[in-house]
């Protein structure tokens, strides 16, 4: 990302000297036609990377950005299987589900698209300045803002406007009642797009929102064919240009077997909330030192995560079958 100087005489100019650096107005060739139909239609784009992405199949993963450790597991999995179907992956940039699943779009053929809720010389969050570095030089950064607008709360629907209106559909992975990424859903409907969301446990917070969704019409996702079927045009335009072979992509996420039988029992105890240690060695008849010892061991295979407060969440690695 490159940041202007204090006053250039022409901060435009400045700006496209840069390079892979673009500006596109609705007249200019290129400019995406469904971002015309929308309002109030964006009078211009900035975008860093690669132009010939605006023209290639997307469909938008979004979600809370207080994601579970699941959550991110399950964006980032379903954003790299999508991808590697020839999917380029659209979202906004933000911490949580955007962040994973800008990172599982690069990881596949179809890359990934961020639209910013800022000026394209102001990243927003900060955190997440080395994903955005990746993106700008392998997918496509882009923003309808000035240079130097900063993050204010009421440019966040905007933005998700652009990502609805540039999108074949919306899958939203964990969403509160509250989340932002239910706008971008109501707006994708509006715009007569399909909208995915993923199921949860009835006890997560996070799972309300998709809940509420699959109630209204929102179809159910339990793997990456749920999606695709309901795109019957995209799948044509993924057989004219078919990813690489699936076999030299492995769709699951790395990790080791279990280490023990014991270790494989105490995950299946664990279920889908996060667990203290102590009341994990109640429920499994253990002693507080033998179930640390078997956790550090499923942690280093992956299959569990430990979150603030002490608390041990376990993990379910999605895999071509899911679920």
């Amino acid at each position: 990302m490159v940041l202007l100087p204090d006053s250039p005489s022409d901060p435009l100019k400045f700006w496209l000297d840069q390079e892979h650096h673009h500006y596109l107005r609705p007249e200019d060739h290129g400019f995406p036609a469904t971002l015309k139909e929308i309002h109030p239609a964006p009078v211009h784009l900035y975008l860093i990377g690669h132009l010939s992405l605006l023209q290639c199949p997307m469909l938008a993963i979004v979600g809370s950005r207080h994601a579970s450790a699941q959550g991110i597991l399950n964006a980032t999995f379903f954003a790299r299987a999508l991808s590697q179907e020839g999917l380029t992956i659209i979202s906004g940039l933000a911490t949580g589900i955007d962040a994973a699943a800008h990172r599982g779009g690069l990881q596949g053929c179809g890359k990934t698209v961020a639209v910013m809720g800022t000026g394209i010389d102001r990243l927003y969050p900060p955190e997440n300045r080395a994903l955005a570095q990746k993106i700008a030089e392998q997918g496509l950064i882009l923003s309808e803002f000035d240079f130097g607008t900063p993050a204010r709360p009421w440019h966040f629907p905007h933005r998700n406007r652009l990502i609805a209106a540039l999108s074949l559909g919306c899958l939203v992975v964990e969403a509160s009642l509250d989340s932002g990424s239910l706008i971008t859903a109501q707006l994708a409907l509006e715009q007569g797009k399909e909208v995915f969301a993923l199921p949860g446990s009835i006890h997560n917070p996070l799972s309300r929102g998709c809940h509420q969704l699959i109630r209204e019409g929102a179809k159910l996702v339990e793997n990456i064919a749920d999606i695709l079927d309901e795109l019957p045009e995209l799948c044509g335009k993924i057989r004219e240009n078919p990813a690489s072979p699936q076999e030299n992509f492995p769709l699951d996420p790395p990790h080791s077997p279990f280490p023990s039988v014991e270790c494989l029992r105490l995950w299946q105890n664990m279920g889908e909330l996060p667990m203290t240690l102590d009341r994990l060695a109640k429920q499994s008849n253990l002693t507080m030192s033998e179930v640390a010892l078997m956790l550090t061991s499923l942690e280093l295979a992956g299959h569990v995560v430990w979150l603030s407060g002490g608390r041990v969440q376990r993990l379910v690695h999605p895999h071509p079958g899911f679920p």
